[in-house]
């Protein structure tokens, strides 16, 4: 057969399953890259839970954006300027003055970036001519790399929704349009009214847990932990190639500075899935040696990098390994067994780390037989 089946289960533990991307390249210049198609993802929770089905075949969604016809400096000198530039210095202060805030945390290099930036000056406008008690600032991450390090910023822009100083997850991921902008704000400050009204006609001996729960439940607060455990089966040409997990966007550009390939390899195996239940497979497993049986040697591993800039790259061999338990067919199975190495790759500081798993066939077999009576 000209291609082989590769089957994996891993889990990042600490990327968004919105960012996730899973790209094959081999020497015969196949390169597909965001093949999520027989790939499902799913995005987990603080204890590595499933939680959330992040979808199969999905690909990431692109966000509309607004295009305007003068550059953010006409938009200042024209109308003034109401976004708020913050520093490290100054955050605490205006998230004491605004109970609730909307944050634009960017890169200038980003081109989602600068695209966004006329729009989020006309949608603070907008905010002001409406009245609407919000504060819409925005920070230079590259100005201010330890506050948005802080705040844990995985992409650019993050727009982000603050109440009462505290971010409220998930992070807006909608379109990049001054309607789109505006709407999201109203019904953020709907549900603070009607949270604020549900909590005065609370009695006051109101249990605190409960006025939290119900706080999480207006705001509409899901955390985001970003956690995402990804598994199928890619088919690969039989010639050198690999796969990689890695982090990208429609939509964003990735900070490289916080991106964290960290994973466990649940399962990962080559060929038509080794049925344990079978009594074919049951039966002729029962009699290999298990120096033979090297299917899925990484099973249960956890990759884990300590800092940022770094990732494992995995060195595969698989070898097709045939065997005959017996004459007839009924005995005789074709598996790949497979030998691994692992290393950590450093990465210069603009790079975004990926986490590769490189595979080559060997051109010899192994053939497991067991000697006749």
């Amino acid at each position: 057969a000209p291609q082989i089946r590769l089957n994996f289960n891993i889990t990042l533990t600490d990327l968004q399953c919105d960012y996730v991307s899973i790209d094959v390249w081999d020497a015969l210049g196949t390169n597909k890259q965001n093949v999520t198609k027989n790939i499902d993802k799913w995005q987990l929770d603080a204890q590595g839970i499933r939680r959330i089905f992040s979808g199969r075949n999905r690909e990431g969604r692109e966000v509309v954006h607004d295009s305007h016809d003068r550059s953010l400096d006409e938009i200042h000198s024209e109308d003034g300027k109401a976004v708020v530039d913050l520093t490290a210095d100054t955050f605490d202060d205006f998230m004491e003055e605004h109970e609730m805030a909307f944050v634009d945390l960017y890169a200038p290099w980003c081109v989602w970036c600068q695209r966004l930036a006329p729009t989020w000056e006309l949608f603070a406008q907008e905010v002001k001519k409406e009245g609407m008690p919000i504060g819409v600032a925005k920070i230079d991450c590259m100005a201010e790399a330890d506050l948005c390090r802080a705040q844990r910023v995985m992409a650019f822009p993050t727009l982000r929704w603050y109440h009462e100083g505290k971010a409220v997850a998930p992070d807006y991921k909608m379109d990049r349009t001054i309607p789109a902008l505006t709407s999201f704000a109203k019904r953020k400050l709907d549900m603070d009214e009607k949270f604020k009204e549900w909590h005065s006609k609370a009695s006051d001996s109101a249990d605190p847990a409960e006025v939290e729960k119900k706080r999480q439940l207006y705001q509409q607060n899901r955390p985001d932990h970003p956690g995402c455990q990804v598994s199928g089966h890619l088919m690969v040409n039989r010639v050198p190639g690999n796969f990689h997990l890695e982090a990208k966007s429609k939509s964003h550009n990735l900070n490289a500075a916080m991106t964290n390939l960290s994973h466990v390899v649940n399962h990962l195996s080559f060929g038509e899935p080794i049925d344990e239940n079978n009594r074919k497979s049951k039966r002729i497993l029962k009699q290999v040696p298990e120096e033979h049986r090297q299917f899925a040697p990484m099973d249960g591993q956890a990759f884990l990098t300590k800092a940022f800039h770094q990732a494992f790259h995995h060195y595969i061999k698989v070898v097709s390994t045939h065997l005959n338990m017996g004459s007839s067919d009924a005995n005789s199975m074709l598996t790949y067994q497979f030998l691994e190495q692992s290393q950590i790759v450093f990465y210069d500081d603009v790079n975004v780390p990926e986490a590769r798993f490189s595979y080559d066939l060997s051109p010899m077999s192994v053939v497991v037989e067991k000697e006749g009576r």
